[in-house]
Formats: C-alpha cells, structure tokens, sequence
C-alpha cells in the first residue's frame, strides 16, 4: 500500500470528516472508497464507449424483433 499526500481546501475536509463519521469510516478508507466509486464509473464509460463503436444496427433490429409484443406490466407505462 502507498502514501498519498493530498492538499484539500479547509472546507471541503470538514464535509469529508463529517460524512466520514456519519458512515462510520476512517477519512482513509471514505476518501479510496469514493476514488475507487470514480475509477470504477470511468472505465465503465471507456468499456460502453468501446463496446458501441462495435455496435450494429441491423444486429440491434434483430434482437428487438425477437421481443414480445404485449402490454406493460402495470406502473411499467411511463
């Protein structure tokens, strides 16, 4: 494991203090957890990028003649 030295406006580490103790974790392990929320958002936009430039229409139409015509399942209509 690595030391990280981080500068933080004096406000912003109060509201991670707070938060921290509110969830009952160390500013450690909520700051590596909301970094790790971060990475883990970004290479899913990067993996659904790659994945739609792969992507084809035709292949699309296809899949979605095979879904059943019928009504929505009642609160599913908006």
């Amino acid at each position: 494991m690595s030391a990280l030295n981080l500068r933080l406006p004096d406000s912003m580490h109060r509201h991670i203090k707070e938060v921290a103790k509110k969830e009952g974790v160390s500013i450690n392990q909520f700051i590596s957890s909301a970094v790790t929320e971060k990475i883990s958002a970004i290479m899913t936009e990067d993996y659904l990028k790659s994945r739609a430039t792969r992507a084809r229409r035709k292949d699309f139409k296809k899949i979605l003649a095979n879904v059943p015509d019928r009504r929505p399942l009642s609160g599913d209509q908006r």
